[in-house]
């Protein structure tokens, strides 16, 4: 069964940098460690509902390569993709499959943490294959881990920010085409997704689902020069804004835009 957003990708063109400009927001940054084949490694930001952010870097940024995150480091750092995490994969593959979503995969995955842990798990890729346009789409990967979650997942310490910040209450995602993104997360979803709520605003027209405790929108914008519309432009659909909050819930574009330099994610804030 899908459960909620396991983690959310931010790729960043130099790890060490990263780390210390979100440390510098008020994040504590954990060393994550090297991924199997030593083309990328990270750094996480968890959270105590369990989300985290994946700081992501390529060791070698600057050489084209099949790494289906590399073209959106291309055009520039910032939110490239995001996981829904499941605890019986081969079921969610059929299921997503029977509603008619292209499936591709299981692959298995791994990363080797700074303490010499092997941590290892499976993914699936939806609807997209390997190589989605510009890296993005409004479709996550769906990732069920082999060995335990917690020992991917820090926590305690780990989880706890000066921003006093405690959950991912939702995630926002741009689309081109509103009709057709509704009809890939209302196949990713299935009848176990809460009733989608229909809104139009001067900036856009949009529809919000919830998985478990978490919302995700998606927003298709009105006109050309709006910032998210900009950001279509440039980048392609898929993750536009993450809202972070403390214990309770929080409506898409709640709270205050986080200032610093995050290596372009945009992220919201409601303490």
């Amino acid at each position: 069964m899908l459960r909620n957003i396991d983690h959310i990708v931010v790729v960043v063109r130099d790890l060490a940098s990263a780390s210390e400009d979100f440390q510098k927001a008020g994040f504590t940054v954990v060393p994550g460690g090297e991924h199997v084949g030593g083309a990328t490694h990270n750094a996480l930001i968890a959270f105590q509902d369990g989300t985290y952010f994946e700081l992501i870097a390529f060791r070698e940024p600057d050489r084209p390569q099949p790494h289906k995150w590399w073209p959106r480091l291309a055009l520039g750092e910032g939110l490239t993709d995001y996981a829904l995490g499941s605890d019986d994969l081969a079921a969610d593959a059929a299921r997503i499959r029977e509603r008619g979503l292209v499936v591709e995969g299981p692959v298995e995955g791994g990363r080797l943490r700074p303490d010499g842990e092997r941590l290892e798990w499976r993914t699936i890729l939806l609807g997209r294959g390997v190589a989605p346009d510009r890296g993005q789409s409004i479709l996550p990967f769906v990732i069920e881990d082999v060995t335990p979650r917690e020992r991917r997942v820090p926590g305690g310490a780990a989880a706890e920010h000066r921003l006093g910040l405690q959950r991912v209450a939702g995630l926002v995602l741009a689309t081109s085409d509103l009709a057709r993104a509704v009809t890939a997360i209302e196949a990713l979803l299935g009848p176990s997704g809460r009733r989608p709520v229909t809104w139009t605003s001067d900036d856009g027209e949009g529809v919000d689902f919830l998985i478990g405790a978490q919302w995700l929108r998606l927003l298709q914008p009105r006109g050309s020069r709006s910032q998210v519309a900009q950001h279509l432009d440039r980048f392609g659909e898929g993750p536009y804004e993450v809202v972070l909050a403390g214990e309770r819930a929080l409506p898409p574009f709640s709270g205050e835009l986080l200032d610093g330099s995050l290596h372009g994610a945009r992220i919201r804030i409601a303490r």
